[in-house]
């Protein structure tokens, strides 16, 4: 139980999540709050023997109700009382920040104002008086950071911690005016004039007399809120006995005002907000007068030009795939050679030399080395692929993506909102899949999670590099490009089709986007963002496929003693749906029992191939001394490790070196080695086939989590829908690439 709870609030792409991962470090989860399914990252600080937990709230420009992220913003802050607030103010764009300063702090809480990228602003000529602001602003601490440089971290945490310890009952004291010295008093206030004023005095006197329990709200918060009409708090304060009386009197209220004013009381409220924020903005901050093209600016005229945006994205996307496989290929074959060498090799020691049972050494080896082990070998390329994918992210590159790519999701019936959701799908399907909920319509939202199974996820990933190092060498990096923009393809048509049959649309909303400035990249923050989503892979490897493993290797030995894996359990069942996928050129048993268990997480694929062939990668693999000298040959395999890792480092760097334009330090294409997997796939598959099996794995139903991620958000029926469409949606596709291919003699 941490001593003390912070909150972190701000605009997206303020710097919060970079100043929150500075904040806690490594030290981080991902949690859910009681009564809420969106997941947010919490972690964890010590400060002066104080336990500090450090909740990261999603990125909203108000607290209105009027999206999922803004109510659960707001609803963590009432309902779970946290200790303090910072909220995060980029420097750069003060006046657009400063609207939801205002919102937490006529919440009446502890707020700290965190003025972030004061570098950036300072650069831009811009000045800002903290000072001033600080007193316009009820007394609430500024503090200056520049939290991609570490700068004003610490500042930030003793300031958190010293207004918290100023007021140590703040639990207790929530949604009142505090009186304790040095912290924010509740002094600060927007003057709403006085028609408005005199309606929230009524209002709030008559919560009070009714005895209205607060539950973290003040009176004059919770009047100004069901004057703005926000139902949520409506429908509680219906349930409390003296509710009625209140809504009674609200409703009177809001119409003198609207009768008053000629427009709804939420449109007066923001307007008076926004002069505050506008008056305040004008008396702190002082800036250049002439602008002038700024860096951002320019890189934009080419970056999001409307004819030569999309091929530079596409351009982009191409070079990332020939960095996944030309980098991570030297410690591809380092991996492979460890695990199907070394660690294979020492465990059948260490099980013969303890005199195990034959079905326990199959069982480790065939079973949890080969499962595990086939998954863990493309490690290096999902590495490289994070790294890249958070350089994209942290220069502000992504959205930019989204904005050349508005004009297709214009043309499949959607808006530029669909494009983040589609793009996080290609990390994992399940927090995309939720990220929709940022869509107010709910056939954009339907419509939008049915295609982002289409986006190659990255669990995929090890499905596609073995396949495409197995049999297209040095094109491996050309057909995992291919792969994802089939992908996009599909979707695209699939879009299309759905948005004027099944779920056509009533109207096509405007994109509006924010394009934040680029930014240079922190190695802290690639670091951590690739360390988080590699870390979430080795976990899964190491728990979810460790125990399907185990139970597969079960299956292909059940009926105990049985002859060959084909008349095992799993085998039987495998073979019985083989000569469904015969058209599509991998109709024998190991393919489609692959692909049953996919199903449970595509990495499964890669996992099942290599438990299926393990007898045939094992043959030359896994040599055991059992002579008992085994000191000698110990440190012979642990300096061959450090060796090869130091060779495979080498080796990537030339390859890395060889990118740039006029140096070539490789002599020619990469020689990568063939993993114990890919050997045993070439003599199985065609290169046909196996581009085949590709392009079914890439379209074929989605896993089970996303399966029931979509049934969770929009019932079974549409679960079940997406599942058997994209089944044969990938049946037909690869049918047609394998026979099209046969035919023109491909095959």
């Amino acid at each position: 139980m941490p001593d003390l709870t912070i909150a972190l609030a701000g605009n997206p792409n303020s710097g919060k999540s970079t100043i929150f991962n500075a904040l806690t470090g490594m030290r981080q989860h991902t949690g859910n709050w009681p009564g809420k399914t969106v997941a947010t990252k919490i972690g964890t600080r010590q400060c002066e023997g104080v336990s500090i937990d450090f909740v990261d709230l999603p990125g909203t420009y108000s607290l209105a109700a009027y999206s999922p992220d803004e109510v659960v913003a707001r609803d963590y802050i009432i309902d779970q009382h946290p200790d303090a607030v910072i909220c995060v103010v980029d420097a750069t764009n003060l006046e657009r920040n400063l609207y939801l300063l205002v919102q937490l702090l006529e919440m009446n809480l502890q707020v700290i104002v965190a003025l972030n990228m004061n570098d950036q602003a300072q650069a831009l000529g811009i000045e800002i008086d903290n000072q001033k602001l600080s007193s316009l602003l009820g007394g609430a601490p500024v503090v200056s950071t520049s939290a991609s440089r570490r700068v004003g971290i610490s500042q930030l945490l003793t300031a958190a911690v010293s207004m918290v310890r100023a007021c140590p009952a703040s639990r207790a004291c929530y949604g009142k005016s505090c009186a304790c010295s040095n912290v924010n008093d509740g002094s600060f206030r927007v003057d709403y004039g006085k028609e408005l004023e005199s309606a929230i005095s009524t209002i709030s006197s008559t919560i009070l007399s009714n005895q209205i329990p607060m539950n973290g709200y003040t009176p004059r918060w919770l009047a100004l809120k069901l004057l703005e009409g926000e139902e949520d708090i409506a429908l509680k304060i219906a349930l409390e006995a003296g509710g009625p009386v209140v809504l009674e009197l609200v409703e009177d209220k809001k119409g003198y005002l609207r009768a008053y004013f000629g427009e709804d009381v939420e449109m007066v409220t923001a307007e008076h907000r926004y002069g505050t924020v506008s008056g305040i903005s004008s008396q702190v901050m002082n800036a250049p007068q002439q602008k002038k093209a700024n860096l951002t600016e320019r890189i934009d005229r080419v970056a999001t030009h409307r004819l030569i945006g999309l091929p530079i994205f596409l351009a982009i996307m191409y070079l990332i795939f020939r960095l996944v496989i030309d980098v991570s290929a030297p410690y591809l074959d380092w991996v492979d050679g460890v695990i199907n060498g070394p660690v294979a090799a020492g465990l059948s020691a260490i099980l013969v030399q303890m005199g195990a049972a034959e079905w326990l050494q199959s069982l480790v080896i065939d079973g949890v080395v080969a499962g595990v082990g086939g998954v863990l070998t493309f490690v290096p390329g999902l590495i490289v692929l994070f790294l890249f994918l958070a350089l994209l992210e942290d220069t502000g590159y992504l959205s930019r993506a989204a904005f050349v790519m508005d004009r297709f999701m214009q043309f499949i019936g959607l808006h530029g909102k669909s494009v983040i959701p589609l793009m996080l799908g290609f990390g994992c399907a399940v927090p995309a899949i939720y990220a929709t909920r940022t869509m107010a319509n709910r056939r954009d939202r339907l419509l939008t999670a049915l295609l982002i199974p289409f986006m190659s996820c990255s669990a995929r990933l090890p499905v596609y590099l073995v396949f495409s190092m197995a049999f297209f060498g040095a094109r491996a990096s050309l057909v995992i490009w291919l792969m994802y923009i089939l992908g996009i393809v599909v979707a695209i048509v699939t879009g299309f089709v759905f948005s004027r049959t099944i779920l056509k649309q009533d109207e096509n909303a405007a994109f509006i986007m924010e394009l934040p400035p680029y930014r240079m990249p922190t190695s802290r923050g690639l670091i951590l963002h690739t360390w988080q989503n590699t870390w979430e892979f080795v976990r899964k490897a190491g728990t979810v496929i460790l125990v399907i493993s185990i139970g597969l290797w079960f299956l292909l030995n059940l009926p105990w003693g049985v002859e060959s894996q084909q008349k095992s359990l799993f085998g039987r069942v495998s073979t019985a749906i083989s000569p469904v996928l015969e058209p599509a050129g991998f109709g024998d048993w190991e393919s489609s029992g692959a692909l049953l268990t996919g199903l449970i997480a595509k990495e499964m694929v890669v996992s099942t191939l290599a438990q299926v062939h393990s007898g045939e990668m094992a043959q030359d693999e896994v040599v055991v001394d059992t002579s008992g000298e085994t000191s000698n040959g110990i440190l012979e395999q642990l300096w061959g490790i450090v060796a090869g890792f130091g060779q495979a480092t080498a080796e990537a760097a030339r390859v890395l070196v060889s990118l740039i334009p006029g140096i070539d330090l490789t002599s020619g294409d990469v020689a990568v080695e063939d993993t114990a997997l890919s050997q045993a796939l070439q003599d199985h598959y065609s290169p046909l086939a196996g581009f085949a099996f590709l392009i079914f794995v890439l379209l074929y139903l989605p896993c089970l989590a996303t399966m029931a991620t979509i049934k969770h958000e929009f019932g079974s029926r549409w679960a079940w829908s997406a599942a058997i469409y994209q089944t044969l949606v990938a049946l037909l596709i690869s049918t047609l690439v394998f026979q099209g291919g046969r035919l023109i003699g491909l095959g």
